[in-house]
């Protein structure tokens, strides 16, 4: 929220608002206090108008002797059945009308029972003389006229005059002349004999009128002092838009009141105008003390609605005025920031235009470039003077602001000037480097222009005298051009253009003197020679000539080319740079400049650097504040008792849910990480040594993705939840929760993008090879927070995930299936029809899944992946290439028993997946060799060990591990296990030899084949049981490389032919290289019998593949006892 300035509200307008709030309260109190005079809540005729309309007692206007009003009580026969209730209301709300001076005199009543009874009488007096609520003069009775009744009332007022003891006297009067003793005739009504015009529902009328008058002006009162408070207490805002929408408001509230005011005053004029009325239509119309003085009260309510609209109109002119300037100053003060910040660039631009140039035609450009700054420049100097004369202007109309204008306008004018003076002090820089180069562009011309001319004198002519003398001539004469063209004084040039000599140009100086120096030594000695040529010498002198190259070349065409780096190529202008030891100095100083360069592009790579871990460090710090700012404010006061009232049932118990392991993701950062990277400030370059010693730590955010699914299910039901705000609310967050939560998936992921920013500045520095192994663990991580993802959407799936291993990869295929167990057809119908299906590759088992997209939002509309098959890893093979399509692969289990043909979505994609599982394979045969050497030396001698014949596929052959042992392990040149030591029996209706060794399946009619089988000779299958490869004559093909071990150990390669020489132990052979006639020992169990070329792709290794490849089948267990495979779900 914006700061706003506090109430600025001058002297004057403070009396203004006193004197208009004084008239509003006044004017409420009138209004009140006009019309009624009661201590209690006043009564209005509105109120009781039903119980005045019954007329049995009326307040005519009359006056007595002495000023006292006269209440009148006509004859009224149900008089006594009136309730109390309502007396007392009559009763009450008539002796409130007369003013608080005559009511102060006392009431005379006058009750007129000439057709009643006495007593009805008697009941009549005594009631109301006993509620009668003010004060009581006298009271006069009208008694029975009635001969009968005015006897007995005579009688029993004589007997009964104790019951009339009253504080005031009561007059029985026995006829209306008697009356008129007591009260002028003029102050009765017409029915009491008098002359007093009195109607008693035009009374009425002007009573309900009058005080529905008074209570709109109260009610005005109260709204125009409320809106003067309002308008008095109002903030000035900071902006132009916020100033703006008060005025407005404040313009139409105004408006309104004005409204209201205008209203209020038609009113009363309309109900003065109705009291007049009677007097108006008769001239002789008599008007009683009650009629003027409601007059009277209209008159002064109407006086002071005028005199409060009056003071309310001087009020909001000022309230307006104000309002108005400040929204000037708010104009104001924005364009003086924008105009300050176009001149502080605008100076901060000038102050960086320091060049001085280096040649005639750069300061003519750079001057060029000042001219066209000055002129764009030139429009918001004009506009910021104008701003300044504007502010000049509200200070002449006496703005409130002056103090506040008058400094801005003086810095506006000190802005513009000093800007004015930096574009001149600039100009005459390099007016003055204009100057020095124009010298130092005719020295240079002249010296050009000499040398040409003593390159031009023939020196044949030369020899004799007039030539001699012709040629000293033309010297001479040239010489006397150089007063005007050459530099006279070093230490004056020094001195006069002190202003500009940089230490480029100050080289560049003495340079060009030395040069001139140079010239003018030549001309010396060439008028020597031409001097002792004209005084007939007898013998020829040779000219000393400049550098002889330069005869035939013509002076510079452009002065100062000789520092131009575009001509510096320029055969012409190399000739006429003087003399060679200045080459070789601006030689020397050009690699001292590139070494300048090179030191400065170090320095630009340091501060960059820094610049990148200030970064890291600055947004580590903010990362670890808000993850306790999460914590301490949202997750520890769900433990709050305090605050548990605010928490909805479906958040209760659901912290773990709602924050995941961020408190773990907190204290890993705030109390190891930071720490760490803080220690690298002074080297950046190695920061990445920071990120791999905790690659394991970082482990925890695969954790915390994992769960963000569930936690943006929870927070989408109970965002809602007043908790969430309340604690929003204390913590001043402008974001919600949800955004506080998405830190850590933000923050894993702007790693790798400072270290790629690092590594980009580092790629020479020491740590390099640190960051670049820092990023691509990073970004390993990323993938497997990514695969994490996909994976808890596998639905259906019995087991335990995390019993297969760590997920590797993950994506979508078309897939093929082709089983040699089924019905032919459903063979047939797999092959032409592909299944979609989303595979996840374990360190122990492949995972076939079913993608399903589900309906929601966020992370609910995450597809979902229903399980359908998986494969055991240790009785998988694959065929890398399937002929006919480059993005295809098999996946093969149990001999080739499950055929599942791969198309990956890109040929880049199904290399990966190749290279993998070929990791996985590969992985799996070490941990085999290892645990045959392993239990090789706990064995004391080296027989192979006993065979288990077996003819179930899904628990695969027979393992020889005595070969396995015999092995040399090099995981990073071996692509595969060769099948031909591991038999299985064929199976039935295949056709297999029974001799077969291979596990590869032969070519089929679908399109794609697999190897050519590769046979050896093997008794012990027969036996159902696998041992020692046995000896047979022949030639063999190497099918796995290996390294040479031993001095009596060949080195091999895959694809190379031997021939055995004879049978060894412990399952080696030694044999005879065909090709280069060498002989050693090799493992029996790296040959294979010589049949033939094979006419499809290998398994697991292409036709083409390296050196030290094989074949790995899907017998290549690394035990004998191999877990069964995992259930098959077909669909």
């Amino acid at each position: 929220m914006a700061h706003r300035r506090p109430v600025w509200i001058s002297v004057a307008e403070m009396k203004l608002y006193y004197i208009y709030s004084e008239w509003c309260s006044w004017l409420h109190s009138q209004a009140e206090d006009e019309i009624m005079h009661q201590d209690i809540v006043p009564l209005c005729a509105a109120d009781i108008q039903e119980q005045l309309k019954k007329r049995f007692a009326y307040l005519s206007g009359g006056r007595g002797q002495d000023g006292s009003p006269v209440i009148t009580f006509p004859d009224y026969p149900a008089f006594s059945e009136i309730p109390d209730k309502e007396f007392q209301n009559v009763m009450t709300y008539l002796t409130s009308i007369p003013s608080l001076q005559d009511a102060g005199i006392g009431f005379i009543l006058v009750i007129d029972r000439r057709q009643d009874k006495w007593t009805s009488v008697k009941a009549s007096v005594l009631r109301i003389a006993a509620s009668f609520p003010a004060n009581l003069q006298l009271v006069l009775v009208l008694r029975p006229t009635g001969f009968f009744q005015r006897t007995l009332s005579d009688i029993a007022f004589k007997f009964n005059r104790d019951d009339f003891k009253m504080k005031v006297p009561v007059m029985m009067l026995g006829s209306v002349p008697e009356l008129h003793g007591y009260i002028d005739k003029s102050q009765l009504t017409e029915d009491l004999g008098g002359t007093l015009d009195y109607c008693h529902s035009r009374w009425l009328c002007h009573r309900t009128a009058i005080e529905s008058f008074a209570l709109m002006v109260k009610q005005t009162a109260q709204m125009l002092q409320t809106f003067g408070t309002e308008l008095a207490e109002t903030e000035l805002p900071n902006d132009v838009q916020s100033t703006s929408l008060v005025l407005s408001v404040h313009t139409e509230k105004k408006a309104k009141a004005k409204e209201d005011l205008q209203l209020a005053l038609k009113e009363g004029n309309s109900i003065l105008e109705s009291l007049r009325e009677p007097l108006a239509e008769s001239t002789s119309h008599s008007v009683n003390q009650d009629q003027l003085d409601n007059q009277a009260t209209v008159q002064r309510l109407l006086a002071q609605l005028n005199e409060t609209e009056a003071a309310f109109d001087e009020f909001w002119a000022k309230h307006q005025q104000k309002l108005e300037q400040c929204l000037q100053l708010r104009h104001f003060e924005q364009g003086f920031r924008e105009v300050k910040t176009t001149l502080d660039s605008m100076s901060q631009k000038i102050a960086a235009f320091t060049d001085v140039g280096n040649s005639l035609a750069h300061v003519q450009h750079l001057l060029k470039d000042l001219t066209s700054f000055e002129e764009k420049s030139s429009v918001a100097v004009d506009r910021a003077r104008a701003l300044s004369l504007e502010g000049q202007q509200l200070i002449e109309n006496k703005h409130y602001a002056v103090d506040s204008i008058h400094p801005k306008c003086e810095e506006l004018q000190h802005l513009c000037d000093h800007f004015a003076s930096e574009i001149t002090r600039r100009r005459a820089l390099l007016s003055k480097s204009l100057e020095l180069h124009s010298l130092l562009e005719m020295s240079m011309k002249w010296c050009d222009e000499g040398i040409f001319l003593l390159a031009s004198q023939p020196v044949d002519k030369c020899q004799s005298q007039d030539g001699a003398e012709a040629a000293l001539q033309e010297i001479e004469k040239f010489l006397e051009t150089g007063a005007e063209n050459k530099i006279q004084e070093l230490n004056k040039i020094y001195k006069e253009y002190e202003c500009i000599l940089n230490q480029d140009l100050l080289e560049h100086v003495q340079k060009v003197f030395q040069k001139q120096e140079s010239t003018e030594e030549m001309f010396h000695r060439r008028q020597a020679s031409l001097k002792k040529l004209a005084a007939k010498q007898m013998r020829p002198v040779q000219p000393v000539a400049p550098r002889p190259e330069a005869l035939t070349k013509s002076p510079s065409p452009s002065p100062g080319s000789w520092r131009s780096s575009e001509n510096s190529s320029s055969e012409g202008s190399a000739l006429r740079r003087g003399p060679y030891r200045r080459a070789k100095s601006e030689m020397s100083e050009t690699r001292q400049g590139r070494s300048s360069s090179t030191g400065d592009e170090e320095e630009n790579l340091a501060i960059l650097r820094r610049h990148v871990m200030n970064e890291l460090l600055d947004t580590e710090r903010a990362y670890v504040e808000e993850l306790l700012c999460v914590l301490e404010g949202y997750a520890a006061e769900m433990d709050n008792p305090l605050m548990a009232h605010l928490i909805s049932t479906g958040l209760q118990n659901k912290k773990s849910i709602l924050f995941g392991n961020m408190e773990e993701i907190y204290h890993f950062h705030n109390r190891i990480f930071l720490r760490e990277l803080e220690s690298c400030i002074d080297c950046p370059e190695l920061v990445g040594r920071c990120f791999l010693e905790r690659m394991e730590e970082f482990q925890i955010y695969e954790k915390y993705c994992q769960n963000k699914p569930r936690s943006e299910s929870l927070w989408r039901q109970c965002s809602d939840c007043p908790f969430f705000q309340e604690c929003q609310k204390k913590l001043d967050h402008k974001l919600s929760l949800d955004s506080y939560l998405l830190k850590p998936v933000q923050r894993i992921t702007k790693y790798q993008l400072l270290l790629k920013e690092m590594l980009k500045y580092s790629k020479n520095c020491e740590g390099a090879e640190d960051l670049q192994e820092a990023l691509s663990s990073i970004l390993g991580i990323l993938k497997a927070v990514n695969d994490s993802m996909h994976l808890i959407a596998i639905t259906g799936y019995d087991g335990n995930l995390s019993d297969l291993g760590k997920l590797l990869m993950q994506g979508s295929f078309s897939v093929w299936t082709d089983h040699k167990k089924g019905h032919t057809k459903v063979k047939e119908l797999a092959r032409f029809k592909p299944m979609q299906r989303h595979l996840f590759l374990h360190e122990k088992a492949v995972l076939f899944c079913k993608k399903r997209e589900e309906n929601g939002e966020g992370y609910e509309k995450a597809p979902s992946y229903s399980y359908k098959q998986s494969l055991n890893m240790t009785a998988v093979g694959i065929t890398e290439n399937v002929k006919g399509d480059a993005k295809k692969f098999e996946i093969w289990y149990n001999a080739r028993e499950e055929v599942y043909i791969i198309q990956a979505p890109t040929p880049e994609i199904k290399a990966a997946w190749v290279n993998e599982i070929r990791k996985v394979l590969t992985s799996q045969l070490q941990a085999c060799r290892e645990a045959s050497q392993h239990r090789a030396l706990e064995q004391s001698h080296s027989l192979p060990l006993p065979a288990q014949s077996s003819t179930s596929p899904t628990k695969g052959s027979t393992r020889n591990v005595k070969k396995l042992e015999d092995r040399k392990t090099d995981p990073l040149s071996l692509e595969g296990y060769v099948s031909s030591s591991l038999p299985k029996p064929p199976e039935k209706g295949k056709g297999w030899s029974k001799t077969s060794h291979s596990l590869e399946a032969p070519e089929e009619d679908g399109g794609w084949s697999s190897a050519e089988e590769l046979i050896n000779s093997s008794d012990a299958e027969e036996d159902g049981g696998v041992g020692s490869k046995k000896l047979a004559p022949g030639k063999y093909t190497v099918v796995m490389g290996d390294e040479k071990e031993g001095p009596d150990t060949l080195a091999m390669r895959s694809g190379d032919m031997v021939e055995v020489v004879e049978e060894g132990a412990e399952g080696l052979w030694y044999v005879r290289d065909l090709t280069s006639s060498k002989e050693g020992w090799v493992p029996a169990s790296s040959l294979s019998t010589l049949l033939g070329k094979s006419i499809s792709a290998q398994c697991l290794s292409s036709s083409d593949s390296s050196p030290g490849s094989a074949v790995l089948s899907n017998s290549s267990s690394c035990s004998e006892g191999c877990p069964t495979p995992f259930s098959e779900l077909q669909g």
